[in-house]
């Protein structure tokens, strides 16, 4: 039986800034647009984080499942590792996909934003069905473009949206900012997999671009925030390109990227382009309402 601190690890609290930083931004964006209310963002972050932390665990119960975690390079997997039974992994994996639905329904209701019900119950059917059901869309190439749509479009404009009941181009931006952030994530963390998934037969992006492809793919990824950073900088006015500080974060992973760091040397990538991530978002957030 899986102890408590195996639990916390295999809901993988490394991914955890993929749930945050897109609230942090999107709180950030309503301030600016007065329209900014405390407890709707936290609201939000709760269905945030009970989203991410169930496709992970939802993650772990299908590819436990399947086989493909048993000779896996990174964190803990409660299945693969046969220290939590599936049946446990799969209930955890519901309950905190239920909490996310529950949660998000009560953000609903209080916005008035009846509409958003479509986009939260596809949030919820893409966490499962990334790696669930007969034909998981992550074992076919889709996840990148998956947790750039749920962690970034989705995540940063609706936290803006049920608070200021508009969006606007500083929005776009950070949605766009902080999802590329979260492919980077995924595109390192597939990049690392790429020996085990061809044996297994998960075809990721990262198995069908191969190796070479895979690094430029994340080394564009983690550039396209920047960019966007100059452009509100320069639109908007100068300091909301503070988030361009967040790049030193990113001087350690990026090396490892570009001198073919393999296997566990890839780990702290993942880490650092979190970090990298949320401290974006936070100073977006800080910059756009100096």
């Amino acid at each position: 039986m899986a102890s408590v601190s195996e639990w916390i690890e295999g809901a993988r609290p490394r991914t955890l800034p993929n749930a945050v930083a897109p609230v942090v931004a999107g709180a950030g964006v309503a301030i600016a647009l007065d329209g900014f209310s405390w407890w709707r963002s936290v609201l939000a972050l709760l269905v945030s984080l009970s989203l991410i932390i169930g496709v992970n665990f939802a993650n772990d119960y299908s590819d436990g499942i399947r086989g493909t975690d048993e000779h896996r390079v990174g964190p803990l997997r409660l299945v693969g590792s046969g220290i939590a039974a599936p049946k446990a992994v799969l209930t955890a994996a519901l309950v905190c996909l239920g909490l996310a639905g529950v949660l998000g329904l009560v953000l609903v209701t209080v916005s008035g934003h009846w509409w958003l019900l479509a986009m939260g119950a596809l949030c919820i059917l893409g966490a499962w069905f990334y790696t669930g059901g007969k034909k998981p869309y992550g074992y076919y190439g889709f996840g990148e473009i998956a947790v750039f749509v749920f962690f970034g479009l989705a995540g940063v404009l609706g936290t803006v949206y049920v608070q200021a009941g508009r969006v606007s181009w500083a929005a776009l931006g950070c949605a766009v900012a902080v999802g590329c952030f979260s492919a980077a994530v995924l595109t390192a963390n597939n990049l690392r997999d790429i020996p085990t998934d061809i044996e297994s037969g998960k075809r990721t992006l990262a198995t069908r671009l191969g190796d070479k492809g895979t690094r430029r793919l994340y080394l564009a990824l983690v550039g396209v925030p920047y960019v966007i950073a100059l452009l509100m900088g320069f639109f908007i006015h100068s300091l909301a390109a503070l988030p361009i500080l967040s790049s030193s974060l990113l001087f350690v992973s990026v090396s490892a990227i570009r001198h073919d760091a393999t296997g566990r040397d890839l780990i702290p990538a993942l880490r650092d382009t979190g970090l990298a991530m949320l401290a974006w978002a936070v100073l977006a957030a800080v910059g756009l309402n100096l």
